[in-house]
């Protein structure tokens, strides 16, 4: 599989199978989705919404086929308080760097492993700028990053101010964003133009699902025919042409074969303006 590489310099698939919301089935389909061809897997320590313990039991299934920790790209969250439910794998009454240390180690443990080759914050305390408690979080991250638990460090669900902020500001700034990536913001325009100068990865996630309209779009519609794709694979490749790195949570077996059919795929200079625009021009419907 194709990569893309962080400012540190560490390679990364292009494209990445996210964990959340499948439940009991985590470990059956991480496992599909890797024989399928994902080298990539994108998972947190919140039982909320993911079980990345079950995302462990698939690694030692997927090893005793032959197929190793090494081969594969691990990414998972620390998320705060604010976050999660009773279950938190942290004492929740500890202070943040605590609560950081603690749930990192679960997640080696979840996921059988010494280092993680990426480890993220969940997001920020607030919509809004960043305060000490986030800060202290952060701090607790670039401590992880330097004693080499991960081999890069990133945020998700990260407003531009914010993302600016820690460029700025932090000792070691990001090496990977994650947003949810709206085409009605110009797909996450701003972050992603903030990511670039940066020489930051960025990963968008719900490229399908937070963008039906113009995955219905007649001008998306024939823009497919024309590649002799499905729009899925349409907006995936957009993505990777764009320089993201997108995320897929299919359940589908076919479609995480099609959606890595993506990859190949070029559209031509003013189809990637018509896609980057559909959501923000007056013929979004065209």
């Amino acid at each position: 599989m194709k990569t893309l590489s962080a400012y540190n310099q560490v390679e990364v698939p292009c494209f990445m199978y996210g964990t959340a919301w499948k439940k009991e089935e985590t470990t059956r389909l991480v496992e599909l989705a890797v024989i399928s061809g994902f080298t990539a897997i994108d998972t947190a320590n919140q039982l909320i919404h993911y079980d990345e313990a079950l995302v462990g039991d698939a690694l030692q299934s997927l090893d005793k086929k032959g197929i190793g920790r090494n081969q594969l790209f691990l990414q998972t969250k620390f998320t705060s308080v604010n976050g999660q439910d009773h279950r938190t794998p942290y004492d929740a009454s500890a202070d943040l760097t605590t609560q950081v240390r603690q749930s990192i180690d679960s997640s080696l443990l979840h996921l059988h492993t010494d280092q993680l080759d990426s480890y993220v914050l969940h997001g920020p305390y607030h919509r809004t700028g960043l305060d000490a408690a986030d800060w202290e979080v952060w701090n607790a991250i670039e401590d992880l990053y330097d004693a080499g638990k991960a081999r890069i460090i990133g945020v998700s669900n990260v407003s531009a101010d914010q993302l600016s902020e820690l460029c700025i500001k932090a000792r070691v700034k990001p090496m990977i964003v994650q947003n949810r990536c709206y085409a009605s913001r110009g797909w996450d325009k701003e972050v992603r133009g903030i990511c670039r100068a940066n020489k930051i990865i960025y990963q968008g996630f719900s490229l399908l699902t937070a963008n039906g309209g113009v995955m219905a779009a007649p001008a998306v519609k024939a823009i497919a025919k024309t590649l002799n794709a499905t729009v899925a694979q349409t907006i995936f490749a957009f993505s990777l042409q764009i320089g993201m790195l997108p995320l897929t949570g299919t359940t589908n077996e076919q479609h995480m074969k099609e959606d890595l059919g993506a990859i190949p795929l070029t559209l031509s200079p003013e189809d990637l303006w018509k896609i980057e625009t559909i959501a923000t021009t007056a013929d979004s419907t065209a």
